[in-house]
């Protein structure tokens, strides 16, 4: 009879110890959601104070938030002074954990309340500035209209950002790649090009081989890498001329401004001068030396990690840049290849 009282009690005792603990456990994973999102804001926006007007509360709940998560995981992942927050080395991985888990609730709370199929949120897109112009703007306000529950907000500029860091959706990047644990969909591949006024080439004469640059004019876009270095490919073999120019720029835009001038020779992506080439107020130069072309991705999360509005605008970019006529077409350049050649994954 003891016995068995005994052991009544211990259940009792066990079960209202787990019905006790239960709403600990919920309570701990509600908690780390929020500090989660805190964190996430914190590194998206480089700071405290900016990370609290993102979520609506105070900087000083922000920074509760943040020791209270680096206690729970016993690892440093921001190092903060009193005028920088810069986040570590573990604190950028987990940062990229944390973005796919938010990204999947949004998914998650998206599709069960029956709005899977309608984007929704802020679109952030990357791109270098001309072919940002060119050929994303159209893109994009395409997008907007077709989901009117989606804002966008574009960085063209001639500067790699880091899509991670800047909370960046897509982004296009033009050569060859680094490892990365994004996800690149290729859409083309640009020439670099040679190219002056007819004007300039009428009194100077037009350059042979490589070597012959180093009688011209040569105006250099320091955005192009390098900016006193032209590659080129020579008998198969890569070969690297080295030039003083004339005149170096900060921008591809003055590049092509100073050509069309008259100034000299410059050297830039075949899409940035391809309505001068179509025209005539440019033309190229030595075509037969030309390097490999660099390919065009568009880089994005990968899979199921990417978001609704990510992966809508993502269907739509690479149908209209696999397809446009006026980057496919052979007349955009002199030579036989194409300003953006269309290409599969």
């Amino acid at each position: 009879m003891r016995s068995c009282s005994f052991a009544t009690m211990s259940c009792r005792t066990e079960g209202s110890r787990a019905e006790s603990k239960t709403p600990l456990r919920v309570e701990k994973k509600v908690n780390r959601l929020h500090l989660i999102n805190v964190f996430v804001a914190v590194v998206d926006t480089g700071g405290f104070a900016g990370a609290a007007r993102k979520l609506g509360i105070s900087p000083s709940a922000a920074t509760r938030a943040i020791n209270e998560l680096e206690s729970q995981l016993s690892v440093r992942l921001l190092t903060r002074t009193t005028r920088v927050v810069r986040v570590t080395e573990a604190g950028a991985r987990y940062a990229d954990d944390c973005r796919r888990i938010l990204a999947e609730l949004t998914d998650a709370d998206a599709a069960v309340s029956g709005m899977h199929g309608a984007p929704r949120g802020r679109l952030a897109l990357t791109a270098p500035a001309l072919f940002g112009a060119r050929f994303v703007t159209p893109i994009v306000t395409e997008y907007l209209q077709r989901y009117p529950d989606v804002t966008a907000s574009c960085w063209f500029v001639d500067r790699i950002l880091n899509v991670m860091e800047e909370g960046i959706d897509v982004a296009v990047r033009i050569g060859d790649l680094d490892d990365s644990s994004l996800q690149a969909t290729r859409v083309g591949r640009v020439r670099r090009v040679v190219c002056a006024a007819p004007d300039y080439l009428d009194r100077f004469g037009t350059p042979e081989s490589p070597d012959d640059l180093t009688a011209h004019c040569v105006v250099s876009a320091a955005s192009v890498q390098p900016p006193r270095e032209w590659r080129f490919v020579e008998d198969g073999q890569s070969r690297v001329v080295k030039l003083a120019p004339r005149l170096t720029l900060t921008t591809n835009d003055s590049a092509i401004t100073a050509a069309l001038s008259g100034f000299g020779l410059t050297r830039l992506l075949s899409y940035q001068v391809a309505d001068a080439l179509r025209d005539g107020r440019l033309v190229t130069v030595l075509d037969a030396f030309e390097a490999p072309p660099l390919p065009v991705h568009l880089l994005h999360r990968e899979g199921r990690y990417a978001s609704k509005k990510a992966r809508a605008f993502l269907d739509l970019a690479i149908e209209r840049l696999r397809g446009d006529p006026t980057l496919n077409g052979p007349a955009v350049v002199r030579a036989a290849a194409p300003a953006l050649a269309l290409a599969a994954d």
